[in-house]
């Protein structure tokens, strides 16, 4: 079995152990490295290429954001999760929309640890956690009810391709159009689902797709017009 790879940081050693004692109890993960600072950290990051980095959201040096920031200019395949102490923090918002995976509270139990890191293995991203139920992440995900009608056929291809955790200029790429008009139809999308961030929306596509309904065929080479307007 190929065992997932973590890089751990936070500056306090007993979170450290704990995490690094939680996830070597389990068959499917492997602990390459745990760090007290930002600065170690993006050296273990670069050297290993963890499949998964899970980071204290304030270090001193180098807080979570720039490491965050660091990893994607890397282009480094690494999906990051944040360990926070309180889920409301300022920043909290916007590293979610930058392409964070997921972002933890420490009075999490550690099964919701385990289970949030193992669907961020698949490449899901799952909304902030906070509640210390074994269930709470899994009650963050948006209600299927949401209004998904709404939204127009390259909307509900956006919104599956950031399920699959790609950014703006992936999604722009993949769609053909500038990264821009992407930043453009995910407010649009933001404003009809009436959600915060694209982590949520990414929750919110992964449910419609365990709820069986069909998946919206990509075709690279359609650029409607809507796009190109989007664009000027």
């Amino acid at each position: 079995m190929r065992r997932t790879t973590v890089v751990i940081a936070d500056r306090q050693p007993i979170v450290r152990e704990g995490i690094t004692s939680i996830l070597t109890a389990q068959p499917d993960f492997a602990i390459v490295a745990a760090c007290r600072d930002g600065t170690s950290c993006i050296e273990a990051i670069r050297r290993f290429v963890p499949d998964i980095a899970v980071l204290e959201l304030s270090m001193p040096d180098l807080s979570g954001p720039d490491i965050l920031a660091m990893v994607k200019g890397d282009r480094l395949a690494t999906r990051v999760v944040f360990f926070t102490a309180s889920i409301a923090e300022r920043e909290l918002g916007a590293v979610m929309a930058e392409g964070a995976y997921g972002a933890l509270t420490k009075d999490a139990e550690p099964e919701i640890l385990v289970r949030m890191l193992r669907q961020v293995a698949h490449g899901h991203a799952v909304s902030p956690v906070s509640s210390p139920e074994p269930e709470g992440y899994q009650d963050e995900t948006p209600n299927r009810e949401k209004p998904l009608r709404l939204l127009t056929d390259r909307e509900r291809q956006i919104m599956t391709l950031v399920s699959e955790g790609l950014s703006n200029k992936e999604i722009g790429r993949r769609l053909n159009v500038a990264d821009g008009t992407i930043k453009v139809h995910l407010h649009h999308i933001f404003q009809k689902l009436e959600i915060a961030n694209r982590t949520v929306l990414a929750a919110l596509a992964i449910s419609q797709q365990e709820a069986r309904i069909a998946p919206v065929e990509i075709d690279p080479s359609n650029t409607s017009l809507e796009d190109e307007a989007d664009v000027k």
